[in-house]
């Protein structure tokens, strides 16, 4: 009855299919067990990984601080310009005061059908000199969101297969150790009746024992051979596994940065695509060519932006050019209120980026080197050799 209770429950382990679920691409795994570890090429590898991702992150915030500081050198402005007195207050005002009411004349112009809304322009405007590259850098990084999930796919699908074989192989190595018991008990039988035979019923039994034996040992050879190859290919894909979460790893944080990157873009540009931003660029340097041939005719508006000028560079404003697309928020404070809001949102942004890329990636990664090191202590040496060599790198 055993053996047949085991033959059943080998079948039914063959019907049962895995069922695997893609991973969440935003979560960082860190795949590390004994095996690994012990394994001098693994253990490299992995502790290389890590600090890849430190410098990965090392790189992501370094961009950020750039864009950082220039958004917060924004916000200083803003507040250097409500922190003035009510008479240079007064001052500034009556300076936009003028340049508003020589813009309203032109409303007419400004009103044609088909023309760009003055807040677009002005958007646009304020972001003219990197309009060219945010362009290329936003298709860039749509291309590269392409890429990387491709891989992302391409790699929970090698992963899934693996787990599969890896599935695939176990319930062998269980079938073979069934199949072992099955021939084993069988040539027990034989020999008992061929015994039976030889002594209890007189016959010549001599061809039979050879047979047996020569089945049974070709038989239990195969399963045997079987075996070992299993376990083999077995140890191989589970090998194959741990590297595939480490690239994994490594694509996901490129997804994730390139992900962040994307919705910024969007948000600093106000665009949906790339293609919607090529679209507003160009209509934004037809509008720029026929409002300039324009404003070529009204000296007294270019006199009274140099005034303007003028009074905030005596108030000591680090970007004084950029309030010439910013006359409303001098007259009313609910425009300044959401330029502020504006800016304070994509400080928010960066700095979220800044403080996944310090907080999560840089240091959850310094956590596994570490914990690495403390908890094998024969290893440290060696890890800390390899922390000191990527030191050097980017010192």
């Amino acid at each position: 009855m055993g053996l047949f209770k085991k033959i059943l429950n080998w079948k039914r382990k063959r019907e049962e299919e895995p069922i695997y679920e893609i991973e969440d691409w935003n979560e960082i795994v860190y795949d590390r067990d004994e095996e690994t570890i012990k394994d001098t090429n693994q253990r490299q590898e992995y502790v290389r990984g890590c600090m890849d991702q430190i410098a990965e992150a090392s790189r992501e915030l370094e961009s950020l601080q750039f864009e950082y500081n220039m958004v917060t050198s924004y916000l200083k402005d803003m507040e250097e310009i409500d922190a003035l007195p009510r008479e240079e207050k007064a001052i500034l005002r009556e300076c936009a005061k003028k340049i508003d009411d020589l813009e309203l004349r032109q409303s007419d112009y400004l009103k044609r059908q088909n023309r760009m809304s003055d807040a677009k322009f002005r958007q646009l405007e304020r972001m003219e000199e990197e309009l060219a590259q945010g362009y290329e850098k936003l298709t860039q990084a749509e291309e590269y969101q392409e890429r990387v999930k491709r891989d992302l796919k391409r790699l929970d699908g090698e992963k899934q297969a693996y787990h599969y074989r890896k599935n695939e192989l176990r319930r062998a190595i269980d079938d073979t150790r069934s199949m072992s018991i099955v021939c084993a008990s069988a040539v027990v039988i034989c020999i008992l009746l061929l015994l039976f035979l030889q002594f209890g019923m007189r016959m010549n039994t001599q061809v039979g024992y050879f047979a047996a034996v020569i089945l049974g040992a070709v038989a239990i050879t195969a399963i045997f051979v079987k075996h070992n190859n299993s376990v083999e290919e077995l140890t191989r894909v589970e090998a194959g596994i741990r590297k595939i979460i480490r690239l994994q790893n490594t694509v996901k944080i490129r997804y994730i940065n390139n992900t962040n990157l994307l919705e910024y873009l969007y948000l600093k540009y106000d665009v949906g695509s790339a293609g919607e931003l090529a679209k507003s660029w160009k209509q934004y340097l037809e509008e720029k060519e026929e409002r300039k041939s324009y404003i070529k005719a009204e000296r007294e508006l270019d006199e009274c932006q140099k005034d303007l000028i003028h009074e905030l560079r005596r108030y000591q404003v680090q970007d004084p050019m950029i309030w010439l697309h910013q006359i409303p928020a001098l007259l009313d404070r609910k425009e300044m209120v959401e330029i502020r809001h504006g800016l304070i949102v994509r400080r928010q942004s960066l700095r979220r980026r800044m403080d996944y890329n310090k907080e999560v990636i840089a240091a959850k990664a310094q956590a596994e080197v570490k914990d690495l090191a403390e908890k094998y202590p024969e290893y440290a040496k060696e890890i800390l050799g390899i922390v000191g060599q990527y030191e050097q790198e980017f010192s």
